[in-house]
């Protein structure tokens, strides 16, 4: 299933976890490792050395890319390399093309001063444009697993992107004998009001319910044995955060777009805020293109 895996790499610390994250996952698949540095047009990069004109950015990516190779033969794992001039967040999503990638992995920022934490610009834009999985890994430490993944969550509002979630996941936990939660969430305080007649909330916790059991007979028929779901009411970040704790998940994996509507809750807007805050690494699935 996974056969190339493509990592951006810039020397950054959060790159650099990235990498290796990368390397042990197509150590674990037998997969070619594609390392990407971009020479980012939008800075000032031309100096004058020697009497010739240098681009010093892609000599930094040489060096970058070196280390990355050798941190490859360490792992015996097979490597492809490029240099591209131009704006990060598109040259990523480019030469992320499903056709040719089958998993991109890029490391967020961490967390601020402000003790939030950060997703990046550059990861924030790739996980929504981009139709190939992406994996996006904290470089805290607490946020790091082991890989194979022995618990997965999939968070899900019954929609067809997040059925695709489901599927990917059920690919995982049957390869690695894991098991799948499946989390449906009733948006609570984004539905307001609207919630405040118990018949109103029964409803909703009633379709969240059909919505977790349809879900459950889709990871089976993809051939996962060990399912649990579960319905909880509440903020959808937090609550996602929380139950990954609670049943000890080790990866979480999300549709990037979702349903709107009074009864329905709105996964895609939730995504970006379940990466900035999620204690485990996440896994998103995008809308392939029309």
């Amino acid at each position: 299933m996974i056969d190339f895996v493509l990592v951006p790499v810039d020397g950054s610390d959060p790159a650099t976890v990235a990498l290796d994250y990368a390397l042990e996952i197509a150590a674990t698949h037998g997969a070619t490792l594609q390392l990407l540095y971009v020479a980012d047009t939008n800075k000032p990069s031309l100096t004058q050395q020697g009497g010739s004109v240098v681009d010093v950015l892609e000599q930094e990516g040489e060096d970058v890319l070196s280390d990355a190779r050798e941190r490859a033969a360490r792992r015996d794992v097979p490597v492809t390399d490029d240099i591209v001039q131009g704006d990060p967040r598109e040259a990523i999503v480019d030469a992320a093309a499903p056709e040719f990638v089958d998993l991109v992995v890029m490391g967020t920022h961490g967390r601020d001063s402000l003790e939030s934490y950060v997703l990046g610009s550059v990861t924030e834009h790739v996980v929504n444009a981009c139709e190939t999985p992406v994996l996006a890994v904290r470089p805290d430490e607490d946020a790091r697993q082991p890989y194979p993944y022995d618990d997965l969550l999939v968070p899900t509002d019954g929609s067809d992107n997040a059925r695709k979630a489901m599927e990917f996941a059920a690919t995982l936990a049957t390869q690695y004998d894991a098991r799948l939660h499946l989390l449906s969430v009733v948006d609570e305080p984004a539905l307001g009001a609207a919630v405040g007649s118990s018949p109103v909330l029964d409803r909703l916790e009633d379709t969240a319910q059909e919505i977790v059991a349809e879900g459950a007979e889709t990871v089976r028929e993809a051939g996962a044995d060990d399912v649990k779901t579960a319905v909880e009411t509440g903020s959808v970040p937090e609550t996602v955060r929380e139950f990954a704790t609670d049943v000890g998940a080790e990866l979480i994996v999300m549709g990037t777009h979702g349903r709107r509507g009074l009864d329905e809750r709105l996964l895609g807007s939730t995504t970006e805020r379940v990466l900035r805050t999620a204690p485990v690494p996440v896994l998103t699935i995008g809308v392939a293109a029309d």
